[in-house]
This record gives C-alpha cells, structure tokens and sequence, in this order.
C-alpha cells in the first residue's frame, strides 16, 4: 500500500512527511523546495492486541506506546503541483507520474490561505484554499483523461470489430494507474454509457476520467495550517462545499514539534493523542511557551493535530483495510520469543485464506483451517476476518 501525499508548493507537504516519518528532508517556506518525489515510512495507530491478553508486544516492525500499536505504511511526498501540470508546467507530468503507484491521496492544503496560487508566500486568508482543492482535482482529471484518450480512436475500433470485453480490456490499459476491472465496470455503469466504446464522445471520456479517478485514487482532504487565525471558517467553507471528502483540520508544524520534543526525550507524547507531559526539567523557556501554544491552541480545540487522523482515516476509512495478527491459541510468541511481533494490513472481506497467503505461499497453499485465537474457535478459509483479529493458521505437516 502506497499512500501519496500532494498539493500545491509550500502547503506543508514535506511537514507533514518529515511529521509522519522523522525523516531527514529539506523544509522552507518557498516554492519547489521538493523536486523529487521522497519515500518513506509512516503509521498506522490501532489498539493493540496485547491488551487483550494483558501481555506487552515486541513488534518487530513498527513499535508500541502504551498498547496502542503503530503499523507501518508506505508513504511519499510528490513535488508541488500548480495549475497547468497535467500539460508539463513545472515538471507537473514528471510529478503526476509519480502518483501511478499510489493507492489513495492525501491532498494537503493550506486552509489560512497564505499561499498563492504559485505557491510563494502571502498575507493569510488572501488565498482561498476553495480554489486550490478545484485546481488540483482538475490537473488530477486531466492527467487521467490525456491517458486514456491517447490512442483511444484505435483502442475502441479494435475493442468494436474484435467483439472484447470492454471491462477487460479497459482495465488492463490503465492497470498501471492502478485501474481495476470492478472500477471500470462501476463507472460505466453509473454514467449509463454504452458498452460499445466506438459510441463514446469525447464528453463521455472526460467523465470517466473523472469517475475512475475518483475510484482508483480515492482522496481525504488535510487542512493544515489550521493554527493560522482565521483559518477556521475556511475549513467550515469548504466542509459545506465538498461533502464527498473528508476534511480533517491539520497542524503538521505542531505534531512535527511534538515528534520532535519527544525524540529528544522532552516530553511523553503518543502521536494522536490530546495531550502529553513534559519530563525534562531543563526544558528552554522558548521550548516550554511553543509546547503551550501547542496545547492551548491545537490540542484543546481540535483534540488532535490532526495528523495521525489523517493517515488513520486513509487506510481505516477510504481503503477499508483491517489490521490482522498471527497469534498461536497456546502461544503468542515467535521463534525468538516476541510476543506478538507481527501486524498485517489487509483490504476489508480479506478472509482466513487471504491472510494465510498474505503470511507466505506455502502457508497458504497448505493451509488447512485457522483459529480465531480470541475466541478460540476454528474457522475455515472463508471466513472474513474482522479487524485486531488474533490468527493461528493450521497447514498440513
């Protein structure tokens, strides 16, 4: 799983990635300070099956902070895209291209409105963060559009005299943008166009662009930069006029600062959380005044930076993935004695097969039955699992 995070310059996407993987990366307030895409390692915040069974987890990847267990995802952080990229203004087909591998979108405003349409610096609430979100579904469109309308007169005339599958073959074409055949299939069906795509318009392509995009690259929204004053009646603007999203009020600069303090043994913080303690008692007076602005002005208000949420209701609520344990019924621990080491994201209805291929072929392939470990019942291989479920598989000897 790939989740890609964009936008336009300067809205705090590198924040935000240097928030959510404490990776070492270049951060400032101008314009393409991200030329190449970064790649790196994010989390997901369950709850932690340990606590079910009153034990402590030694994950081997990932960690644990008072049973709430964080699971790493793939994340990367795409070069500022502006108005005009989907025709290459500012590298923009270089930087659309690397959105390919991705499996949803994390699109990062600038919800106080403090920079252009450029990107460069201004005044907050001068720029309405309303336009930035159309500007981007548009380049998103029309990148999705030019794909699919290269070639198309030869595409649908062999589709037509060939008598194939359009669902099939459709699919296939755009399999590197991570296009299905149930996305396409849905699509035609709910723009109630013909299966014969020799009668297509124009038109109808850009609306399938549209609609497969939309499926194929699902998007939560992060409005950051909420901690500017004012910025809060443009997130009420914008959750009044894009209902389909979900808009989540963000302050990467804050849980940055946070990661940061914690790192440094500064304070306790759990990401995601609405508070944490100081226990460094050599904390600086500037260091201890921006802790405070912190939880005065983010925490209180929002109960979160909004961060973890983001990446939480990503996976959790756009993809539908579960998260799955391996456990023994009589054992939770591995070969070298970890309890519980292990956590797998899977797509939701995976079942007890999926999982046991998920863990490796020959598991699956000699797969027998599982055991719901929490409930110490067996269940077969087309159970579906529900998430923080606990999974003994059964093979053959």
């Amino acid at each position: 799983m790939i989740i890609a995070l964009i936008g336009k310059p300067s809205v705090g996407k590198s924040t935000f990635f240097k928030a959510a993987t404490l990776a070492d990366i270049e951060i400032a307030e101008r314009p393409f300070t991200t030329i190449k895409s970064n790649s790196g390692i994010g989390y997901v915040k369950i709850d932690c099956a340990d606590s079910f069974f009153k034990v402590q987890c030694n994950p081997r990847l990932g960690f644990c902070l008072n049973h709430k267990r964080f699971v790493p995802i793939d994340l990367m952080d795409i070069a500022g895209l502006v108005e005009g990229a989907h025709s290459g203004k500012g590298l923009g087909n270089e930087f659309l291209n690397d959105i390919r591998e991705a499996d949803a979108l994390i699109h990062i405003i600038d919800i106080s409105g403090s920079t252009n349409a450029q990107g460069e610096k201004v005044q907050p609430l001068t720029n309405n963060p309303i336009e930035d979100l159309k500007v981007i579904e548009n380049e998103l469109d029309m990148w999705y559009y030019q794909i699919l309308q290269k070639g198309w007169e030869k595409f649908a005339r062999t589709i037509s005299q060939e008598k194939k599958n359009i669902v099939i073959a459709l699919a296939k074409q755009l399999s590197g943008l991570k296009v299905t055949e149930s996305h396409v299939e849905n699509s035609i069906k709910k723009l109630n166009i013909s299966e014969d795509p020799m009668t297509w318009s124009d038109n109808n392509l850009k609306e399938l662009a549209t609609t497969l995009r939309k499926l194929s690259k699902p998007m939560i929204i992060a409005a950051n930069k909420i901690d500017i004053q004012g910025s809060q009646e443009n997130l009420k603007k914008m959750q009044k006029e894009f209902k389909d999203y979900e808009i989540i009020p963000c302050s990467a600069d804050s849980e940055l600062a946070l990661r940061e303090a914690s790192k440094n043994k500064l304070i306790e913080y759990i990401p995601g959380e609405n508070d944490f303690k100081i226990i460094n008692e050599n904390i600086t007076e500037q260091q201890s005044k921006a802790l405070t602005h912190i939880k005065e002005n983010i925490l209180k208000k929002y109960k979160t930076t909004g961060l973890q949420e983001v990446l939480n209701k990503t996976v959790f609520n756009l993809l539908k993935y579960i998260a799955i344990f391996p456990g023994g019924l009589n054992n939770l621990k591995d070969s070298k004695g970890n309890i519980l080491p292990d956590c797998f994201l899977l797509p939701e209805e995976s079942t007890a097969l999926d999982f046991a291929f998920k863990l490796h072929t020959d598991i699956g392939n000699s797969f027998i039955k599982a055991i719901d470990v929490k409930t110490k019942k067996v269940i077969g291989k087309d159970h579906h699992l529900k998430n923080l479920d606990v999974i003994e598989i059964i093979t053959k000897k």
